[in-house]
């Protein structure tokens, strides 16, 4: 069990009124804050604190509380978060945090933004109020709440797209999260909310067109909420706002990545450019072939992903494959891989499914160029976030 009496940690040589309700981490001072071309002054700032937040908090956290603690989705999701909205997203022991870092000085309240309260997807069991100070290497945890609570008795800002506690309403000791957990406390953690209407192609490609001008300096607030939600909570639509925004070019065309390699984004997500050795069909003889592969990890084993094209250049059809990446073992009953259209559409063919074990699921598709899509499985790999690979 976490100690009661709060480790206290400074680098600083000014003199600190400390208070004893109160967790106080050290940022580490061999932390450097990754670099990032961010379309505002307001997302370069963001992105620091929340990165000097994560450095302080999580390494804490994996020791204290949740050994399994990690960012949800994943690292290289995170930019496109914070380009246009505050706060970091943990997930541990089949739960969710989220930190929400301030510089204000006075912490007198936690002030959530409506997209981590409403966006499906997104929303998280616990909401953590984090001061951080830079200049002396520290972070403050002033408190937490639930979902709950801060949906039904937060109040509602209409003018930011926020909701917010009183202080005294958070509870200062991050001990009573772990014991509730510990004694399977009945507390109802999130409040229901209403689903989101999907989207299609061509209104997303509108929103992306007028927001993701860096022109517009709170896009989060440009359009109604209903639109922007359900915007965000597409990993590939807020990938490609956050690359609009920032003035990168297309970072998922696959035939790019073929003929020059993979972008940085994609070498983070786990995507490799290389040989593959394509198995024979009938008469034919086994071939190689430079394609792309993605290592996953499904229900604890491992998988590799494969796209390649397949046949004569001029009939643009593409292969995906999904292998066990050990040697003679075979993919179980059950598992399935799935392609869908950019607005998360299915259509003929679209997916495989072992109904007894295989050595591998395929699926091949004829694609116009510029044509997306978007790649899945079932049951969902670890750090899985939504993609859309161009073509």
């Amino acid at each position: 069990m976490p100690n009661a009496q709060y480790p206290i940690m400074f680098n600083s040589s000014t003199p600190l009124t400390i208070d004893s309700r109160h967790l106080y981490l050290e940022i580490p001072q061999s932390f450097q804050v990754q670099e990032q071309l961010y379309s505002t002054a307001g997302g370069c700032q963001r992105a620091r604190i929340n990165q000097l937040c994560l450095q302080a908090f999580l390494p804490w956290f994996r020791e204290e509380i949740a050994p399994s603690a990690k960012i949800y989705p994943n690292s290289a999701a995170l930019p496109g978060f914070w380009e246009v909205v505050n706060g970091t997203a943990i997930t541990f022991n089949g739960s969710r945090l989220v930190l929400i870092p301030t510089l204000a000085i006075d912490d007198d309240e936690l002030r959530v933004q409506q997209e981590w309260v409403d966006i499906p997807e997104w929303v998280a069991d616990y909401y953590v109020g984090i001061q951080v100070n830079p200049d002396d290497g520290w972070i403050k945890i002033f408190g937490y709440t639930t979902h709950h609570k801060l949906k039904t008795t937060g109040v509602y800002d209409a003018t930011d797209r926020t909701y917010s506690l009183d202080v005294e309403d958070l509870i200062s000791d991050l001990n009573v999260l772990w014991v509730s957990r510990q004694l399977h406390s009945a507390e109802v953690l999130r409040a229901e909310i209403t689903p989101l209407a999907a989207i299609a192609t061509t209104q997303a490609e509108n929103l992306l067109t007028r927001l993701g001008n860096p022109d517009v300096k709170f896009p989060r607030l440009a359009v109604p909420f209903s639109l922007w939600g359900a915007l965000l909570a597409h990993g590939g639509w807020r990938q490609r706002l956050c690359d609009r925004r920032q003035g990168l070019p297309e970072q998922q065309s696959i035939p790019q990545w073929l003929r020059t390699g993979v972008t940085n984004l994609a070498q983070q997500l786990g995507w490799e450019k290389r040989q593959l050795l394509v198995m024979p069909t009938g008469i034919r003889s086994a071939e190689s072939v430079v394609g792309l592969s993605l290592q996953l990890l499904i229900a604890g084993n491992t998988y590799e992903l494969r796209i390649f094209p397949h046949g004569a250049p001029e009939d643009h059809i593409w292969r995906f494959e999904l292998r066990s990446t050990i040697a003679g073992s075979q993919i179980p009953a059950g598992l399935t891989l799935r392609l869908l259209t950019e607005d998360l559409q299915p259509f003929e063919n679209n997916q495989d499914t072992a109904t007894t074990p295989v050595d591998m699921l395929y699926l091949e598709v004829i694609l116009e160029s510029g044509e997306g899509l978007i790649w899945e499985t079932e049951p969902i790999p670890e750090d899985y976030e939504r993609e859309i690979l161009r073509f």
